[in-house]
């Protein structure tokens, strides 16, 4: 069962809207999960999970890494032969930086690094924005308050956004690692998703 944007447009919106409400339901699930497990429970099941619930009825190839090319705009993301190896890597190394790098850089490089790799056919930048999440709740330690949380407020100030992601793209394009921009945006959309939930918005 697919609905495609071009047949019904008004269809496909209202589907991908109850998808994300889905996919906001089952990340709860795995930030309880998460906060009494740690590290280890940050896995590409769960990535194949929540990108499954994302794209349900407007993608059928939904919760699997892709195995074909694909385009994103000026980025081309890497082979897919090697996305099952990067995502690895990519798994391994928050892993191994859970405790060194801050909750929002851990968070920061999760979300370029997942969009870099594209490991998904559809629905990579919702993914990246609820493990975004995920990350800065289970790393701080809680579920925030708050009725538009941070993954929603990327998609809606995306211009720091897409700024940040590609300064970091250009640090690694020149053998650099640098998410500082990234990190720094973030803080600035939990500050601000905190200041909301206090005021009852």
């Amino acid at each position: 069962m697919l609905v495609l944007e071009q047949d019904d447009p008004v269809l496909y919106t209202k589907i991908q809207e109850k998808n994300l409400i889905r996919q906001y339901d089952l990340l709860t699930n795995d930030i309880e999960i998460g906060l009494k497990q740690g590290p280890t429970s940050f896995d590409k099941y769960m990535l194949w999970a929540l990108n499954h619930v994302a794209v349900a009825n407007i993608s059928q190839f939904g919760g699997r890494f892709r195995s074909e090319p694909i385009y994103v705009g000026d980025h081309v993301p890497p082979h897919f032969r090697d996305v099952p190896e990067l995502m690895d890597r990519f798994i391994s190394f928050i892993h191994e930086n859970w405790y060194v790098l801050t909750p929002t850089q851990l968070a920061a490089y999760a979300l370029w690094r997942m969009l870099w790799i594209h490991p998904f056919i559809e629905g990579n930048g919702r993914t990246a924005r609820a493990i975004c999440y995920y990350l800065l709740c289970t790393r701080i330690g809680r579920l925030f308050p708050g009725k538009t949380i941070v993954s929603e407020r990327i998609r809606n100030n995306r211009a720091p956004y897409i700024a940040a992601l590609r300064k970091a793209d250009e640090a690694w394009e020149g053998g650099n690692y640098d998410i500082n921009d990234l990190a720094i945006y973030l803080a600035g959309l939990l500050q601000d998703q905190l200041r909301d939930a206090q005021a009852g918005n």
